[in-house]
């Protein structure tokens, strides 16, 4: 796995003086590894977490929410298919948040994601959250008219109150024992333009290829802007953001996986010790079990 020094690198707990620029899409630390090498450590950590997550659904104490956000093309869908590949379906969700409908959008922001927080012992991870309400929503001002809130609490304010509330609302899920692990894709510009372009050019992808997010592209700058706000205002010591170079799909693999083990082994989960009474029990049926071998008629054997 990657070395701690590494995932700090990326980490930001106080974002009061960060700057998206002093973090390079491109970076990957000095590290020059070919593909199978990368994919092999990469096996590595799914290795890792797998075990670590069996912990965490046997304990069935705490639970934990993944968070991505990222520009389109960042590499959101691959990190969840390869970091993921290795957990058991059974104690995993991925929910992708689109444009809200009309029934969400009678509700407060945060409303539509808590229905979908994970249970004790399982992981859930959001493709898109609550974080949009943040930043598409800001970069488009209409979108806001539309949510049908009181002319009196949309003024200057919003975005900070905003920030307050997404703070309040992660440090009562750490309260209630869910662990928040926050991932921003830092993606360039200029690598989202080779993997739109690619995307066009190979029919296999052309479905992923999508008119409006070139569009979105003319937005870039209110994006970076809104991006680097909502890191300062939101990065706390208990819900950090990771702020994590994309351009290179590899090691943004590597550093999400190694930032999910490192974050489970510090909270260490265990199986759950089975008492005495159940012990006794246990061997009792496992007793019952291999005198079912004993009891059973022989077969004859067949004539020759």
């Amino acid at each position: 796995m990657l070395p701690d020094e590494i995932i700090k690198t990326f980490r930001i707990k106080k974002g009061k003086k960060f700057q998206l620029a002093d973090i390079e899409p491109g970076d990957t630390c000095g590290l020059d590894m070919e593909k199978d090498e990368a994919k092999d450590l990469l096996a590595t950590g799914v290795k890792r977490l797998r075990d670590l997550q069996e912990r965490l659904y046997a304990e069935g104490r705490w639970s934990v929410l993944i968070v991505l956000q990222a520009m389109d093309a960042a590499g959101k869908d691959g990190a969840i298919e390869h970091v993921m590949s290795g957990i058991n379906p059974q104690g995993c969700d991925v929910t992708s948040f689109k444009v809200p409908g009309p029934v969400e959008l009678r509700h407060d922001f945060l409303w539509r994601t808590v229905a979908k927080l994970p249970e004790r012992g399982r992981i859930g991870i959001f493709n898109r959250s609550y974080y949009e309400e943040v930043l598409v929503v800001r970069v488009h001002p209409d979108i806001l008219a539309g949510q049908n809130l009181p002319p009196e609490l949309i003024t200057d304010d919003i975005w900070k109150e905003r920030f307050e509330d997404i703070n309040t609302f992660e440090k009562h899920l750490e309260r209630s024992g869910t662990i928040v692990i926050k991932f921003f894709l830092h993606v360039s510009k200029d690598e989202q333009k080779r993997r739109f372009l690619e995307r066009a050019d190979d029919p296999e992808k052309h479905w992923k290829f999508s008119a409006k997010d070139v569009d979105e592209r003319g937005y870039w700058d209110d994006y970076m802007a809104a991006y680097e706000d909502m890191i300062r205002h939101t990065a706390t010591k208990s819900a950090p953001w990771h702020v994590v170079p994309a351009d290179n799909k590899w090691f943004t693999r590597l550093v999400i996986a190694a930032t999910l083990v490192e974050r489970l082994e510090r909270l260490d989960p265990q199986f759950p010790k089975v008492g005495e009474e159940d012990l006794r029990d246990m061997e009792a049926a496992r007793a019952k079990l291999l005198s079912e071998d004993a009891a059973a008629p022989k077969k004859a054997k067949p004539a020759r």
